[in-house]
């Protein structure tokens, strides 16, 4: 079975802080690479960790807050700057290609790779993306615009005594980016290996987390106690909390395989 890793390309909120940039992921999968939201700086980082570029075929975006977005054209156009000639694949809600079309003409109309966008609906659950070895799906999530987080399945084809073919599902990751409390969720990433659940705020912010429809650390570990998850990932750091160890402290008691999301970390799935 071939290695499956999660690297942590940014791991804050909204502000950047000393120490954190907004949301990317690195998702390492069945021999291929894919990116999950691309913030500002996101593109430093892979280059700082040796990322390499020319494996990355597939980018998802969970939401088009600028915090989870605002790297793509960056990240774009220097790949037309290195002369790329395969397409790349965008998913990601549909006013994403609106957004970015003037600005791509605009920065690198010459360049020489297809960008193919595909527009998805992030209130729906449903398959996004299949190949022979990875399957995704959306995760409705609950934000102020329209955001889903996404579910990547590891399967393998085997064929059965009477010729046919079926399916086995080997490693499951989930990644919930920005989103209230919401135990809808569960049945959809239940029993899943890995879960990545935003912990914006403290329990004591709880109150704010509402107002912008964020969680908190210890809502972030009940879901996944409900959804009998095997690991959760925190982040989506609040710059107003310096001290990261403190989401730990509170997610723990509740769910007690809990792990930090900090910039640079490779972890293993």
């Amino acid at each position: 079975m071939s290695e499956a890793k999660l690297t942590i390309l940014g791991c804050g909120s909204a502000k950047p802080t000393k120490t954190t940039s907004p949301s990317g992921q690195w998702l390492d999968l069945c021999d291929k690479s894919f990116l999950i939201d691309c913030g500002e700086g996101v593109l430093l980082t892979m280059q700082k960790l040796g990322l390499r570029t020319g494996r990355l075929y597939n980018i998802f975006i969970s939401h088009l807050h600028g915090d989870h977005c605002f790297g793509l054209i960056g990240l774009l156009t220097t790949l037309a700057m290195l002369k790329r000639t395969q397409p790349m694949h965008i998913y990601a809600h549909r006013d994403l290609e609106k957004l970015l079309t003037p600005l791509l003409n605009y920065h690198c109309g010459d360049r020489l790779y297809d960008i193919v966008f595909h527009p998805i609906n992030p209130r729906k659950h449903e398959v996004i993306y299949e190949d022979r070895t990875v399957s995704v799906e959306t995760v409705p999530l609950k934000h102020s615009v329209p955001t889903c987080g996404f579910l990547f399945k590891e399967t393998r084809r085997k064929m059965a005594e009477d010729g046919s073919f079926y399916y086995l599902t080997r490693k499951r990751y989930a990644y919930c980016s920005d989103t209230m409390y919401s135990e809808k969720i569960v049945p959809i990433i239940e029993g899943v290996e890995t879960l990545y659940h935003e912990s914006t705020f403290l329990q004591e912010m709880e109150v704010r987390s509402k107002e912008v429809m964020h969680s908190t650390a210890a809502q972030a570990a009940k879901i996944a106690s409900l959804a009998k998850a095997g690991k959760l990932i925190l982040g989506h750091y609040s710059a107003r909390v310096e001290d990261h160890s403190l989401f730990l402290q509170e997610a723990q008691p509740v769910f007690g395989n809990t792990v930090l999301a900090e910039e640079n970390d490779v972890i293993e799935l």
